[in-house]
């Protein structure tokens, strides 16, 4: 059996898969599939269809996967770890206040490590705990 070691590239290569996801389906600057879809000038519909369901294929990876492996409750501590780590960087100046672009960067961002970390944890729990998850067994 070979042995799948998670690395800090393959977290990397993970955490940028979600930010491709997550920014390619939303973002604030306009250029991006909510944007394109929501435009009836743009594009054919079969496309815009066709590419939606490529987007509704990868949240549905991301998320099973997630959930998988985090559990409801891990989200929404994930989803809390993130989000004090934001409120701290606004309370210290590092977040500027009143800007809905930078809230919604910030936004992306939790989403994409969350997504991230659900795809990489049950990986990191075996190195840390050597417990697998029924998924992980092989034959």
């Amino acid at each position: 059996m070979a042995r799948r070691e998670i690395t800090w590239v393959g977290i990397g290569w993970r955490f940028l898969a979600a930010l491709v996801l997550v920014f390619c389906t939303y973002n604030p600057e306009g250029y991006s599939f909510v944007h394109w879809a929501a435009d009836t000038a743009q594009g054919p519909l079969s496309l815009k269809i066709f590419v939606g369901i490529l987007l509704i294929i990868g949240w549905t990876i991301f998320i099973r996967a997630t959930l998988g492996s985090l559990g409801g409750f891990g989200m929404l501590l994930v989803v809390a770890l993130f989000a004090s780590m934001l409120w701290l960087l606004r309370e210290w100046g590092v977040i500027p206040r009143g800007s809905f672009d930078t809230v919604a960067y910030m936004v992306l961002f939790v989403i994409s490590a969350l997504l991230a970390v659900g795809m990489t944890w049950s990986h990191i729990r075996r190195r840390l705990s050597g417990q697998f998850d029924i998924d992980d067994v092989e034959d």
